[in-house]
């Protein structure tokens, strides 16, 4: 079985400034730095840190080429991303000195994929391959129709919510990863028990993980419902937590470990990740979190 993210690639430009800037203002920023970003990527990284071998599928532009190389030396083949973007997709981030932020993101190349692309990429793929899906990209219906005719495996992600997604037919969708937030928007409900039951009512099938924070996370299914607590740490950084569970959860799952020890070590790796700074960066090896385990 291969594992396929079909995700976005960003640029984080981030800029450290004494205040936002306002309406009118020009603000000299205090330092700039580039880092790895966007949802996809971050968890194309988390996948291979977790042990998977993970393909990532998407595009960028001619400024993008050290986000294959950051793929690359983290064990991620790269041999679907496009290269002839306009731009690669990027956010603007803001960062005061009190730790508060400001973003601006654009698609860039994400939002450039064709349909020749997305044929092509599929043609290499087979039934009960896993497809990792988050909502960065364009044609999200369309790689989620052509997946489900192939037979695979779909694990969606919906970040960020838009309406769109409300759209989409969950029916094609093997595991649902989403946190209260995205719950709330796709059922209209707030307590994690009837955003389960709504999902669980609409799709029989649908296996739901519900993250809930400091709360922890609830797995279910048509046979098992299993919950599973936070660990407690000093949070520095929660960027790329969301993205370091989905990781190493879908590589456990996906290396036939029971639910239980699946989320338990995602839940472990998460921890991890939150208690250090940055994105792509803060993702832990399987090392690590085994040594924490």
């Amino acid at each position: 079985m291969k594992i396929l993210n079909y995700g976005s690639l960003n640029i984080d430009k981030v800029y450290r400034v004494p205040h936002f800037v306002r309406e009118g203002e020009t603000l000299s920023s205090l330092n700039y730095s580039e880092y790895c970003g966007g949802k996809g990527l971050n968890q194309s990284m988390a996948l291979s840190r977790a042990g998977a071998d993970v393909y990532h599928a998407g595009k960028i532009g001619p400024d993008g080429a050290f986000l294959l190389t950051e793929l690359q030396k983290n064990g991620v083949h790269t041999e679907f991303i496009e290269r002839d973007g306009t731009v690669t997709g990027h956010a603007i981030i803001q960062v005061t000195d009190a730790g508060e932020n400001s973003i601006l993101l654009f698609g860039g190349a994400n939002k450039e994929i064709g349909h020749h692309h997305i044929d092509h990429v599929l043609s290499r793929f087979e039934a009960g391959d896993l497809l990792v899906l988050q909502n960065e990209i364009k044609d999200l219906d369309i790689i989620i129709e052509k997946g489900y005719k192939k037979g695979m495996f779909i694990a969606l992600n919906p970040s960020p919510m838009t309406e769109p997604l409300l759209q989409l037919d969950l029916s094609k969708i093997t595991y649902l990863i989403v946190n209260e937030v995205e719950g709330e928007r796709l059922t209209g409900q707030k307590a994690p028990e009837k955003i389960l039951a709504s999902l669980r009512g609409e799709f029989p099938l649908l296996k739901v993980v519900l993250t809930l924070g400091k709360q922890g996370v609830i797995y279910q299914s048509e046979i098992e419902t299993v919950k599973q607590k936070s660990f407690q740490v000093d949070v520095i950084d929660t960027t790329a937590a969301g993205d370091t569970f989905l990781g190493y959860f879908l590589s456990g799952i996906f290396n036939d470990m029971k639910t239980v020890d699946a989320l338990r070590i995602a839940s472990k790796a998460a921890s991890i990740a939150v208690s250090r700074k940055g994105a792509a960066s803060s993702i832990p090896h399987l090392y690590e979190v085994e040594w924490n385990h």
